[in-house]
């Protein structure tokens, strides 16, 4: 009888055990660094926990192994190998691409429908959404929404000047947050979402929806990454943004009669691609025979036009706002420059009859540079993350990787070495000068990646972003609070976008008083 219990007992412990360490002798056969993985969890207990933040992972690695030009790590019993090397970083963005082009965070859009949307996308219905989508980001539509920008920008002024006269310190972050919610369902989808006068209205809920991390959420992200077969039955984001951003985008599509309005703006688009029929395109995945690619297919129906509604919003909002909102943190520590910006605004709109537009912000170089050099200290995006497809070498290494191993990218870490900046604390926008970029690696500063999966709107990120911090500074001056943190802690709950733990609070004052 003992011995009828005891064998079952024993196979599933070594069955358990097997599953616990299985690849965990995966970068030593390859005599690559790393550090000793523990049972099932890998090197990721922390992280795993929200104890600490994909960003601060990353970091850790890059500056614990000064001497590698790769570092192994163990998510659970999945291998992956950090790149601290802008020559190795360029061959898997760029020269090697067809080796890298899946992003390795894609989740079963049967279960988690929003997750078809072109960042999480891999391979076919990457490609074929990409080539689709990238006439939204023309300097001609940019220049087209500008009036809407300026709107959003007028409000945000109405609102941090009434911020400036009352007492106390004010979050920076939550105003810049909640204009770039505005100017997202403006420019995106032709709505008023009243943000800036309502911190609490439906499309701000949708924002906290997105990134907040609660420990239900977090539970569920760990059950994902530790146990493959339970994918299909695991929803990871409240089942609420799922909902919310359904009925939004039926309602704008029943609204415009399922054809475009001609106001040109994202859902428009949509709208374009779903009158035309079928998306077709050569694919990335599959050859015939001869070794042409196969031609593949996609529709854009309803539930393809929210998953791509919700990366829209989810990637403008939450990078555009934490990269404002830092440059204002910096800002608020150098007076001095900060009044250089405010006297150049103001010079450059005196040209312009004192209002903003299109060729303003492109004329505001100081701000630009400044607000590159917060992007430099603190990127949003703090890695970049990839997954071998085909097996793959790396020639200066001589190190042979397998499909399914994820690349990761310590952006946040490049960005503050001092091999590529000098005394890289030190907010320095002079760093951002013509001269100074061309004598830089290039592959150094990546805040909107790089290659063919480089973000498909910089150009609408940084044009939305300066209007904001121009119609900031133009009304208002910005200086440290009594609660405010030279240095801001990390939010350990955030993911693969970096954000600061309890905000940023500054003090604001009228410009002249």
């Amino acid at each position: 009888m003992i011995y009828i219990i005891f064998v079952p007992l024993v196979l599933l412990a070594i069955l358990v055990y097997y599953f616990g360490t299985r690849n965990h002798d995966y970068w030593a056969k390859r005599n690559v660094k790393h550090d000793p993985p523990v049972f099932l969890f890998g090197n990721n207990f922390k992280g795993f926990f929200g104890q600490r933040s994909f960003a601060e992972v990353a970091i850790d690695l890059y500056n614990r192994f000064p001497n590698e030009k790769v570092v192994g790590y163990y998510r659970g019993s999945t291998p992956e190998l950090y790149i601290r090397d802008p020559d190795i970083v360029r061959d898997i963005l760029s020269n090697d691409f067809s080796y890298f082009y899946s992003r390795g965070v894609s989740r079963d859009p049967k279960v988690e429908p929003l997750m078809a949307n072109l960042f999480h996308a891999d391979g076919d219905l990457w490609k074929l959404m990409r080539q689709r989508l990238t006439p939204a980001f023309t300097s001609s539509r940019l220049k087209a929404m500008f009036p809407l920008v300026v709107r959003c920008a007028e409000r945000l002024q109405d609102v941090t000047r009434a911020a400036a006269v009352r007492p106390g310190a004010c979050d920076v972050y939550e105003f810049m947050a909640r204009f770039t919610t505005e100017f997202i369902g403006a420019c995106g989808f032709g709505v008023d979402t009243e943000s800036l006068r309502n911190e609490d209205s439906n499309f701000r809920k949708i924002g906290r929806l997105m990134f907040h991390r609660p420990l239900p959420v977090i539970i569920k992200f760990l059950m994902w990454e530790l146990f493959p077969s339970l994918r299909p039955y695991i929803h990871v984001y409240d089942r609420k943004l799922d909902a919310s951003l359904f009925d939004f985008v039926k309602n704008i599509r029943d609204v415009r009669q399922c054809k475009p309005s001609g106001r040109h703006d994202f859902i428009d688009l949509l709208l374009e691609l779903e009158v035309q029929g079928k998306i077709v395109g050569e694919s990335i995945e599959h050859q015939n025979p001869d070794g042409t690619p196969v031609t593949v297919d996609m529709e854009m129906d309803l539930k393809m036009m929210a998953a791509q509604t919700f990366v829209f919003f989810a990637a403008g909002f939450e990078t555009s706002s934490s990269a404002t909102s830092y440059t204002l943190h910096q800002l608020a520590f150098h007076p001095e420059l900060q009044l250089k910006i405010q006297l150049e605004i103001d010079e450059v709109l005196r040209k312009y009859d004192n209002k903003l537009c299109y060729d303003t912000v492109a004329e505001m170089t100081l701000l630009s540079m400044a607000f590159k050099e917060a992007m430099r200290m603190f990127p949003p995006g703090g890695v970049l993350k990839r997954m071998c497809v085909r097996p793959y070498t790396f020639p200066e290494l001589g190190l042979r990787v397998d499909p399914g191993v994820y690349i990761v990218i310590p952006v946040a870490a490049l960005q503050n070495d001092e091999k590529y900046f000098d005394n890289p604390r030190e907010f320095r926008p002079e760093r951002f000068s013509p001269e100074k970029v061309k004598k830089r690696h290039k592959y150094a500063y990546l805040p909107f990646g790089d290659g063919p999966r480089a973000c498909i709107g910089p150009r609408l990120g940084e044009m939305q972003s300066l209007a904001g911090l121009a119609a900031v500074l133009q009304t208002c001056s910005v200086a440290p609070a009594a609660t405010t943190q030279r240095v801001p802690q990390l939010d350990s709950r955030s993911n693969i976008v970096q954000a600061c733990r309890g905000g940023l609070p500054l003090q604001l004052t009228v410009r002249g008083q």
